[in-house]
């Protein structure tokens, strides 16, 4: 039996918009558009792409994060599965495409091009260059993931190139990640076959990638959510842009997703078929999803709203069927599978003690609120029986990174700004990219016990207190990224960590987002791996010592 939904339709391919109603067949597609004259107040739209997500960092198996962002009109998302497979390598990513399987929503994914993603930490596998070639070739396989390392690029290093001849032989495109790039070297990147970028400083370096030919995907996630700026761009050129949300924790899944970008471009005055050219157009046909634009014979994938201010849907089709409805998602919720590699040991405070001498000037990683980058500052070490700790007074907390897969690695320790913890430790098995253990603190004690909390359940966040007492926790069995339940727990659970971090002192957005992202020796400026202190300007570690 057909099924039928009337409606203003706003097509993206002819730009146009007329009353109709839909016809669709048994089989899911549209079998006719009937034009009725009427303009209706329910819009009928295509559904929204996430066009560059990792669904780990939303603590989320690829079903349990279908059903929250389906109820946001997001019918498909891009996936880039590299923070799994730098834990599981192939595995990793072949277990993350078959939980897919298990939903109606749609997923293309991404080989991981940078596993691991430098030699200056260590991950717990390698996506090699003959997994990249077979991996290329399935059908679910829609692009070689961002290719972080740029300089290997700019340099010709033979095994990079291997990796971008592998994708150009198998006709997919190559995403891009290139924070800053600009001139002779960026258009030597793009030359190289890199399309997209999800990475930019500000407008004038986005303008200058898209003048050059590359896709900007306009970025809303939990960590980076500054957009507004990018903005324009859709105004201007509506051809060469799409919407992302890159790392998305699970409790900001639950109140908005690519809609949040639709909702604020519309109110900055940009056009319905503007926006809409980039949140489903331009993804689909840039990655050869097998999503529907609202064409006779395409896949019913679409979604009904009232209100273009927050494009909030009313019903959510996908493949001719309800999923959602009136933020209830009716997927269905797979079935987890748990793999996982950890090896690390209970750690002491004596594992973390830095001694010194009686002064001492130290780097600082200085935090920028909204953003991945970081800074580096100078300052006076703060030293108590001859060791560092934490300056609590001038917001200096220490931080830690600790190798999760060997159980006689050292510490790497660090001082950081910007968290303006005042007491406690916040702790989790989610450090970009290689997920080792990272953690910060206002004393030695309170942050090996979140760290000893995280190893108990091999993966994990977990906020303790001064007197060493674990006071939240979330476990992540799945690779120590991934939970095995549904969203509104993994929400609640979260959310729980993330008001004790605040209540400790923290005044960030994301406090745990924000962490995971201080061992990333990919983008600038100063950095922590398991190895030491990185700074990322000179693509070297350095000392935590100034001098």
């Amino acid at each position: 039996m057909n099924k039928s939904v009337s409606g203003t339709i706003f097509d993206p391919v002819s730009k146009t918009s007329y009353g109709a109603t839909l016809h669709i067949s048994p089989g899911g597609r549209i079998a006719s558009i009937e034009p009725n004259g009427n303009p209706d107040p329910v819009y009928i739209l295509p559904g929204f792409v996430d066009a560059h997500v990792h669904i780990e960092s939303s603590m989320l198996t690829p079903p349990a994060f279908a059903r929250g962002a389906v109820v946001h009109g997001t019918v498909a998302a891009v996936a880039d599965p590299h923070e799994i497979a730098n834990v599981l390598g192939r595995e990793g990513v072949e277990l993350m495409m078959k939980m897919a399987q298990q939903t109606p929503f749609i997923f293309g994914f991404g080989v991981p091009s940078c596993v691991p993603a430098t030699p200056f930490e260590t991950a717990g596998a390698e996506i090699s260059l003959a997994d990249i070639r077979e991996l290329i070739k399935r059908k679910d396989v829609t692009h070689l993931a961002e290719m972080m390392n740029f300089p290997g690029v700019i340099q010709s290093h033979p095994a990079v190139m291997d990796k971008l001849d592998a994708a150009r032989q198998a006709g997919k495109p190559i995403d891009g990640h290139a924070p800053g790039l600009r001139g002779a070297d960026l258009q030597k990147y793009i030359d190289a076959g890199i399309s997209t970028d999800h990475e930019c400083f500000g407008y004038d370096e986005a303008a200058e990638k898209i003048a050059r030919g590359m896709h900007i995907m306009i970025r809303y996630g939990s960590a980076a959510s500054k957009f507004e700026h990018l903005l324009p761009l859709l105004a201007r050129h509506p051809e060469s842009c799409m919407f992302c949300s890159d790392d998305k924790h699970p409790d900001d899944l639950l109140t908005d997703h690519i809609n949040k970008i639709a909702s604020t471009a519309y109110k900055r005055g940009i056009s319905v078929h503007s926006i809409i050219q980039a949140a489903c157009v331009n993804p689909v046909r840039h990655f050869n999803l097998p999503v529907g634009l609202l064409q006779v014979g395409d896949p019913a994938d679409f979604m009904l709203i009232e209100n273009f201010n927050t494009f909030r849907p009313i019903e959510v089709w996908i493949k001719g069927e309800v999923a959602a409805r009136r933020g209830e998602a009716f997927l269905p919720a797979g079935t987890p599978e748990i793999s996982n590699r950890f090896e690390s040991r209970m750690l002491t405070p004596a594992d973390i003690r830095v001694t010194t001498a009686d002064t001492a000037r130290i780097k600082v990683i200085q935090i920028n609120e909204g953003s991945l980058f970081t800074n580096t500052l100078t300052a006076d070490a703060h030293i108590a029986d001859a060791s560092l700790v934490s300056d609590i007074e001038n917001d200096i907390v220490k931080l830690v990174v600790c190798n999760r897969y060997d159980p006689d690695a050292k510490p790497a320790v660090a001082f950081i700004k910007g968290f303006n913890l005042k007491r406690g430790a916040i702790a989790a098995s989610i450090a970009h990219d290689s997920h080792n253990i990272i953690a910060a603190g206002s004393t030695d004690i309170a942050i090996i016990t979140a760290i000893n909390e995280v190893i108990i359940h091999k993966g994990g966040l977990a906020v303790s207190s001064d007197n060493a007492k674990v006071i939240a926790a979330l476990p992540l069995p799945l690779a120590g990224l991934i939970s095995t339940e549904p969203i509104e727990t993994v929400a609640r659970k979260y959310s729980d960590c993330d008001r004790l971090a605040k209540i400790l002192g923290s005044d960030l957005k994301a406090p745990f987002m924000t962490l995971s992202f201080m061992a990333l020796p990919v983008i600038p400026e100063l950095k922590l791996t398991d190895k030491g202190l990185f700074d990322v300007t000179t693509f070297s570690h350095t000392s935590l010592f100034a001098e």
